[in-house]
């Protein structure tokens, strides 16, 4: 698709891993932009993955990759990632230290490899799709490669 590297695919091509890319037309109003990208694309949103960014007790930065269909648990994400306390960054320092947009953080190509966590219900999934680095391109792949890719942790995440 013309026009549609970002740093994810980058991360993804340089990989060697299989993906789909699919893009839609973002809606600059839409403010829940996983639910957007699923309904766009036609796919339950349990399998559609978003990429959280939070900050540990130490000031560590970390992702948490989680079906937009529920919430994240942050004990279970402090428990997850054996740190004390989790919170979630702010939009900007999200933004700063991913170097992707808010609505377009994937967990491929970030500025620095962050520690993540991938919900297990997410991961139960046949094929997932995630952001591709910007808002309106996912990526659709193997659960095994997004963890793979990512050096992530497996858990129950969500509440």
């Amino acid at each position: 698709m013309a026009g549609s590297a970002t740093p994810a695919t980058r991360a993804l091509d340089a990989a060697g891993v299989a993906y789909r890319l699919h893009a839609f037309s973002h809606d600059p109003q839409a403010e829940r932009f996983g639910e957007e990208a699923a309904e766009a694309l036609g796919v339950g949103p349990e399998r559609v993955g978003k990429t959280l960014v939070v900050v540990d007790e130490d000031g560590g930065h970390r992702n948490a990759v989680v079906g937009v269909d529920g919430r994240l648990d942050l004990k279970a994400l402090a428990s997850a990632a054996g740190v004390k306390r989790i919170a979630m960054a702010e939009v900007a320092d999200a933004e700063r230290v991913t170097g992707y947009v808010h609505g377009g953080i994937s967990p491929f190509g970030q500025r620095r490899r962050l520690p993540t966590v991938v919900d297990a219900g997410l991961a139960a999934h046949d094929r997932v799709i995630v952001n591709g680095g910007r808002r309106g391109l996912q990526v659709e792949l193997a659960p095994a490669d997004l963890v793979a890719l990512t050096g992530a942790t497996v858990a129950p995440i969500l509440r």
